[in-house]
């Protein structure tokens, strides 16, 4: 399970607290052994890829193509028919990897790609692979794939047990998400590899956003890669996991077709015969917004905690964009501003900067104890005159893949995006939460693109996608809070969170109360 997943139950909290009487516990892991260097394929002009961007790429010097992938379906066939067109590399970074409909079909599209002769290196971070060690040391075998595992836990029946024993590494987790064909293109943004992610699964979906990007960006991203292929937090699976067989091997390639004929799969199928996206790259038919883009990222280092403060991606952030002159519209899925936050944004607020901000209600969100981080923070907000939406719950179920949400989705039920413009004119997408986990703990990326297209699309949202998808947070003359929902074409008045019970509220105003934000 995830570290958000596990909060999300108390257990988590429980063991974190737990840790600050036991820091003196360690356990005995093997030692660090010397990665093989491995770097980003070189010299893919001639793949079916390269021939299709490079030409596009030489007429737009210095530019990067942007295509907004924000339907489930799109991001899900996205990722499968780039690896289909895959000839010389395969370079894949995911926090989570679920052994669910659309995590199989992707893992056995990824061998099928090796069967071919493609190079696969597929880094993980370990606490978001329960149940896959068998499939992934069996991936591992093959001669063309190869798997590391970002701060591997070396309890692999109950990784909890890892944030008691080894606390310092357990809670510094790789957040970075990105999907490299042939150094050519690549696919970054908020999605895991899982159901929910792509709107099949039945217990929780998210509304999120990737882009595919070609052009000088994609680049810098290798090389980011490469950085953390190498670093003292990714382990060579063979190092931490069980030894697989050749049976292993086999199993999954049949538990793969298995499922590809499964009823849960058939939508999935049916969207790969009708969407074309990598088809449209090739033939050079793919809309694209092109602009100057930089990637940003966390030096891995961070994994170990030994990156100083003036280095981490915020930083990065605040540094390339500058200080917001008229404008600030953030989508967060996880937000906890904390004091300081809270501070710089009032103070943006009260200098004639317009500061709006999405993130999940207490109803939506799947972790309540970073809601009560964000919550204990409305009214300063409010009060400074920031606007304050919050993602409603959606009652109609799980959507299927191929619905048609709008810019951040109406069909999810819970928000997992994290995007930004600022001033109409800079773009930020990527796998950066606005909490102090990003911040300071975990590692992250994204694109930071120079384009009032891309901007004017996340300011458009606030005026018609986000108001219909939310309730909107305002303050009462008494200091009272109270949200107000589209119902139908009129305003319904909440003077209580909507679609949440007693208990709810009385936890989330406990948790605000425990010095618990730097976890969150």
């Amino acid at each position: 399970m995830s570290f958000r997943t596990a909060r999300k139950s108390g257990i988590c909290l429980l063991l974190c607290l737990a840790t600050l009487f036991l820091a003196g516990c360690s356990h005995t892991e093997p030692r660090h052994q010397t990665n093989t260097l491995a770097l980003s394929a070189e010299a893919t002009q001639n793949t079916r890829l390269g021939q299709a961007i490079v030409p596009l790429t030489g007429k737009h010097q210095g530019l990067t193509g942007i295509h907004l992938l924000s339907r489930p379906n799109d991001a899900f066939a996205a990722r499968m028919l780039l690896t289909k067109a895959a000839e010389r590399s395969l370079d894949i970074q995911s926090y989570i990897w679920r052994k669910d409909t659309s995590g199989i079909l992707l893992l056995n599209t990824v061998y099928d790609a090796a069967e071919r002769g493609v190079r696969v290196r597929l880094l993980l971070d370990d606490n978001g692979t329960t149940g896959l060690d068998t499939e992934l040391a069996a991936l591992d075998m093959h001669p063309n794939i190869e798997v590391r595992l970002f701060n591997p836990f070396y309890w692999r029946k109950l990784k909890l047990l890892g944030y008691l024993t080894d606390f310092k590494h357990a809670n510094r987790r790789m957040h970075n998400k990105s999907f490299t064909a042939d150094n050519q293109a690549t696919i970054i943004g908020g999605r895991n590899i899982g159901d929910e992610y792509f709107g099949a699964s039945p217990d929780a979906s998210f509304s999120d956003l990737d882009v595919l990007a070609i052009g000088p960006v994609v680049q810098e991203l290798s090389h980011d890669f490469d950085k953390y292929w190498a670093s003292q937090s990714s382990f060579p699976a063979a190092q931490v996991l069980a030894p697989a067989t050749p049976q292993d091997l086999a199993a999954l390639t049949m538990t793969a077709g298995d499922t590809a004929k499964s009823e849960s799969a058939a939508s999935y199928m049916k969207i790969l015969g009708e969407l074309h996206t990598i088809q449209q790259l090739i033939k050079g038919e793919l809309p694209m917004e092109w602009a100057r883009a930089k990637m940003v990222s966390d030096d891995p280092a961070k994994g170990q905690g030994d990156v100083p403060p003036q280095d981490l991606l915020i930083r990065q952030l605040v540094d390339i964009i500058g200080e917001p002159a008229s404008s600030l519209n953030l989508v967060s899925s996880y937000f906890v501003p904390t004091e300081t936050g809270t501070k710089a944004l009032t103070t943006l607020a009260r200098n004639g900067v317009k500061v709006q901000v999405f993130t999940n209600s207490l109803a939506a969100t799947d972790v309540a104890a970073v809601h009560a981080g964000y919550a204990k923070w409305r009214e300063d907000l409010l009060e400074a005159g920031i606007k304050l939406y919050e993602m409603k719950r959606t009652e109609s179920g799980t959507p299927r893949p191929d619905s048609r949400p709008g810019r951040f989705g109406s069909s999810g039920s819970s928000l997992h995006a994290k995007t930004f413009s600022v001033d109409g004119t800079h773009f930020f997408v990527g796998s950066y939460n606005f909490d102090p986990r990003s911040a300071v703990l975990n590692t992250e990326l994204g694109f930071i693109v120079d384009s009032p297209v891309l901007a004017r699309k996340i300011d458009a949202a606030f005026n018609t996608d986000i108001p219909r998808n939310s309730y909107e947070v305002l303050l009462d003359p008494d200091g009272s809070l109270y949200w107000l929902e589209h119902v139908n074409g009129t305003l319904q008045r909440h003077n209580i969170e909507p679609d949440t019970t007693l208990w709810q509220r009385a936890s989330v105003w406990f948790v605000s109360h425990l010095p618990i934000d730097w976890l969150l």
